[in-house]
């Protein structure tokens, strides 16, 4: 969204195929799903390269073309995706039955007086810690590179990075294969814990867009507090009101960021930083 002003809602059918690469190189290799981030998110990183330069570039390159094509373009690549998936493997569902997919571990086991029986799922817990490396990773990337700054740039000013001598255009190919290099690697880690089929990019496609509108549009920084604000958000109301009030909450939160914080929390950081 920061670089090349679009929101791609294929992302989650990119995580699926992800999915689905880690899923057959269990089956077939027998590789973890956490070593096969190692594989799908290189190749995911190729196919958003070949997106990008051969489909949704030439739609950016027609001023005839609405801004809304280009965002409807990326329905129909998720839709062909998806559909695609089932045609090849079909609509059943999938799983990879690792030993630890159901193991948890207890607070108590590391500190003996701890006031709470607090248990943490060994599954999700290894995937956000690999989130946090992979953050660690893009921010310095994106804040030590020459290829970061470039990137930061053509964000900030297209025009302003065309006339410093950035190629533009290289750069919006290496950030969508960035971000479905990234999504592929959130399809690796996510593997264990949901069970795969076709479809199941949609759900994580509208998850990513809420978290989009709540951190700020195009705000690393803010998606980053957007996703954390609302998974605390929607942990809380499945505990305190059940499982299927999740998705209420989740649009709540939404339309309360649309009414009283259109900007995001990106534009509070703003404020805050420059005392406005």
């Amino acid at each position: 969204m920061g670089v090349m002003k679009i929101i791609n809602l294929a992302h989650g059918e990119l995580m699926m195929v992800a999915m689905y690469i880690a899923y057959w190189m269990f089956v077939v290799f027998h590789i973890d799903p956490y070593l096969s981030l190692f594989i799908a998110t290189p190749l995911l990183f190729i196919l958003g390269v070949a997106l990008q330069r051969y489909l949704i570039n030439p739609v950016l390159k027609a001023e005839s073309i609405l801004p809304e094509n280009q965002v409807i373009l990326t329905v129909g690549i998720g839709m062909v995706l998806a559909n695609l998936a089932t045609i090849f493997f079909t609509s059943d569902y999938r799983s990879t039955p690792v030993s630890y997919a159901t193991n948890a571990f207890y607070l108590s086991d590391f500190w003996k007086a701890s006031p709470i029986e607090l248990s943490l799922s060994i599954p999700w817990a290894v995937s956000f810690l690999f989130a946090v490396l992979i953050t660690i990773i893009l921010w310095f990337f994106l804040s030590k590179t020459d290829t970061g700054r470039s990137i930061r740039a053509t964000a900030q000013d297209l025009d302003a990075a065309t006339l410093m001598g950035i190629n533009v255009k290289l750069m919006r190919a290496v950030t969508f294969g960035l971000g479905s290099a990234l999504v592929g690697a959130a399809g690796c880690l996510l593997l264990p814990i949901y069970y795969l089929y076709p479809s199941l990019g949609g759900q994580f496609t509208l998850i990513a867009f809420v978290i989009t509108i709540l951190g700020g549009l195009g705000s690393t920084v803010g998606a980053i507090l957007g996703g954390l604000i609302l998974g605390i958000f929607e942990s809380m109301t499945s505990t305190y009101l059940g499982m299927g009030w999740a998705p209420v909450g989740r649009f709540v939160v939404f339309v309360g960021c649309l009414i009283f914080l259109p900007g995001g929390v990106a534009s509070v950081l703003r404020k805050k930083r420059f005392g406005k």
